[in-house]
C-alpha cells in the first residue's frame, strides 16, 4: 500500500511571483490589454510585454491564490482571436516596482 503524501497548505497570505510566457497567436489580438486588465483586477503586481519571438510574457507577483487566478483566466478564457499553443510558468524574483504595467517589446 502506498500511503498519501499530505500537500502543503497554502496559506492566504503566501505571497508567489511567476514568469508566464505565452506562446501562440497572442500579438495583434488584445492579449497584453487583457492580461493587464485581470492583473489589474486581481491587485497583482509585475507587467507583460510582447517579444520579438511572438510570445507574450509577464511578471505577475501577489498572493498564491490570486496568481493562480490570473493564470487560470489566461488559459481558460483568452481573448477573441487569440489561441495558446504553450504556457511556460516559471518561478521569478520580485518586480521591483508597485502595480502592474505593460512593459515596451523586447
Amino acid at each position: 500500500m502506498f500511503k498519501e503524501i499530505p500537500k502543503p497548505e497554502v496559506t492566504p497570505d503566501e505571497i508567489t511571483t511567476l514568469n508566464i510566457r505565452v506562446e501562440g497567436v497572442v500579438q495583434g489580438v488584445g492579449f497584453r490589454a487583457f492580461v493587464l486588465r485581470e492583473a489589474k483586477a486581481l491587485k497583482l503586481t509585475g507587467w507583460v510585454r510582447n517579444r520579438k519571438d511572438g510570445t507574450v510574457e509577464a511578471l505577475a507577483s501577489g498572493t498564491t491564490v490570486r496568481v493562480e487566478e490570473l493564470v487560470q483566466a489566461i488559459m481558460q478564457r483568452p481573448p477573441a482571436g487569440s489561441h495558446i499553443a504553450h504556457i511556460d510558468l516559471n518561478a521569478a524574483e520580485l518586480p521591483n516596482k508597485p502595480g502592474f504595467i505593460m512593459r515596451t517589446s523586447l
